[in-house]
């Protein structure tokens, strides 16, 4: 398939970005996503998984810029069921959510491998053969599944590499959610701008990293941004009946054959660092990382951070 190139803002200096508009890519019969990408298409693809309920601009512009001046082409998308890709019918019941959650039985519009097979088909529509993947939460369950699925393949890996970001392996001893959390994950949602920042900036605070606190401006901005490309309530809900419903992967990344590296907060209070040490523990040679103080978001002083362990996981699969 050839390569798709994105319509591209004009760079004459060499230390400004090229940065696409946001685009949109048939992955399936029913499933469009939302994509931008940064950087030269001629670099080495990354693909940027983000997680439950999450836009792709929860991936900082300054992160992807990072990572694009490190010799990547930044590849960032909305899961379906998330702000501007498509959206599913299914009606998910919190009632069927707290079934799945005390391990009951439970039926889930699509499966975590689902979302592995859109992040497939983006590639496909991009013309990329293989790509080192971030994911981030349920974007690393999702990531995982990619690998696992190539790991099983007999031919040419289509993952390169692989870090998965404060996230777990679906086994319900590991990874845990802090009890206090439950509430908010299960409760109405806010219907108003004003009501969606207020939720996400309490959220925030219950979640967010202790050692580097995001200033007040900087999250009203980015939940209003969030709230003004599109809120899924009812796409969240299937969301999270996939992350509910998933299983325990950790046999089946045994499989995993590619460079990988875990790196997780040691304050996340939405995935018990429990969860990056059972992946870790489950990938064969893979790095762990665990941070002092971060908590369950991507704070920009350990940008350069996470930029130097994706850069150094890359490095490995070119070796």
């Amino acid at each position: 398939m050839p390569r798709i190139r994105a319509r591209r803002t004009a760079v004459t200096d060499p230390e400004v970005v090229a940065v696409s508009s946001e685009l949109f890519a048939p992955v399936s019969a029913d499933v469009e996503l939302c994509y931008q990408t940064y950087g030269d298409p001629d670099a080495e693809p990354l693909l940027l998984v983000m997680g439950l309920g999450a836009p792709m601009t929860w991936w900082d512009p300054a992160l992807c810029t990072l990572l694009a001046r490190q010799g990547f082409y930044v590849i960032r998308y909305d899961n379906r069921d998330a702000a501007r890709s498509s959206s599913g019918t299914a009606r998910i019941t919190r009632s069927m959510l707290i079934r799945a959650f005390l391990g009951r039985k439970a039926d889930a519009p699509y499966a975590i491998a689902d979302l592995a097979e859109d992040a497939f088909g983006l590639l496909d529509h991009l013309g990329i053969d293989s790509a080192h993947v971030v994911g981030v939460s349920m974007g690393g369950m999702i990531v995982q599944s990619m690998a696992i699925a190539e790991g099983r393949n007999s031919g040419a890996s289509r993952v390169r590499s692989l870090v998965s970001i404060m996230s777990t392996t679906g086994r319900r001893t590991a990874g845990w959610q802090d009890p206090r959390i439950l509430p908010m994950l299960l409760g109405p949602r806010a219907t108003t701008k004003e009501g969606y920042v207020a939720a996400a900036r309490t959220m925030g605070g219950l979640i967010g990293s202790p050692g580097y606190p995001e200033p007040e401006a900087a999250s009203r901005a980015r939940a209003e941004e969030t709230f003004e490309r599109g809120i899924n309530a009812a796409g969240t809900m299937r969301q999270m009946m996939a992350v509910l419903t998933q299983p325990d992967r950790g046999r089946a990344l045994g499989s995993v054959r590619v460079p990988a590296a875990v790196i997780h907060g040691m304050d996340d209070r939405m995935v018990h660092p429990s969860g990056g040490r059972a992946t870790a523990q489950a990938i064969p040679g893979a790095h762990l990382l665990l941070i002092p103080g971060m908590g369950h978001d991507l704070p920009v002083p350990l940008h350069e951070t996470f930029v130097d362990v994706i850069r150094r996981t890359a490095d490995k699969a070119q070796g």
